[in-house]
């Protein structure tokens, strides 16, 4: 297996995050800080960084700002995603859930859903294909 590392960006100069490999350990209280720290924070209602990428799936973690918003987000990938601080308002085919720490969804692909954080929100989130 080859393994895949990132390139430098601009927001991120560090570069060669090691993101598919046979392992790949990941310290999510560390990105978490990371992502708090950037400038993408200051000016933006979220931030995120990709930690494992693969032809089947990624896992990425992000930061939401209270009021963040994703509105009708829809993929063409299986979609799950954990909260692991804040809460969030999540609304899919006509019903609502409030997530908390701890909790979990998981959507199958192509279905719609709108996604506000209700308090600043850490989450991890999964998109894998079938």
């Amino acid at each position: 297996m080859d393994i895949k590392s990132n390139q430098s960006t601009e927001n991120r100069p560090e570069g060669d995050r090691i993101l598919n490999a046979p392992y790949v350990f990941t310290d999510i209280p560390m990105y978490l800080e990371q992502l708090k720290s950037e400038k993408s924070w200051a000016k933006n209602d979220r931030n995120a960084i990709t930690v494992y990428k693969s032809e089947k799936f990624t896992i990425v973690i992000a930061v939401l700002k209270s009021g963040a918003m994703v509105n009708d987000h829809s993929i063409s990938e299986c979609l799950t995603f954990q909260v692991l601080a804040g809460e969030l308002k999540v609304e899919t085919e006509g019903r609502i859930f409030y997530t908390t720490p701890g909790q979990m969804m998981t959507f199958h692909a192509g279905i719609p859903h709108s996604i506000r954080a209700l308090s600043d929100a850490d989450i991890v989130i999964t998109t894998y294909k079938n």
